[in-house]
């Protein structure tokens, strides 16, 4: 025999409801910290990947321009040797010649 007793149907609903409501609190929480998060990370001046994947490219095709002009001034120099500044330079391990400055 089967009763009709409303008060188990009633709190299994108000039970349910309550389940329900708990969730969207707890996705909007994590929503909420979720945006704090970003907020607090974005002080920190974080670049993207995207950013430093294109400076990365950017300073590897000038280190590629610096090795080629560099080849090419030297093919300069070796072609045709004009004096300049640098050639009063001593070189690397010669000794200065005399040096500039007061006398004992």
């Amino acid at each position: 025999m089967q009763s009709e007793n409303r008060f188990f149907e009633d709190l299994a609903k108000m039970m349910n409801g309550f389940a329900g409501t708990m969730a969207g609190a707890g996705r909007e929480a994590e929503a909420g910290a979720r945006e704090k998060f970003k907020g607090w990370l974005g002080g920190f001046d974080f670049v993207s990947r995207e950013e430093f994947e294109a400076v990365k490219a950017m300073a590897a095709a000038a280190r590629d321009d610096v090795a080629a002009l560099r080849a090419e001034l030297a093919a300069q120099r070796d072609t045709a040797h004009a004096p300049t500044s640098y050639d009063d330079a001593p070189a690397a391990g010669k000794p200065a010649g005399k040096p500039r400055g007061k006398k004992a």
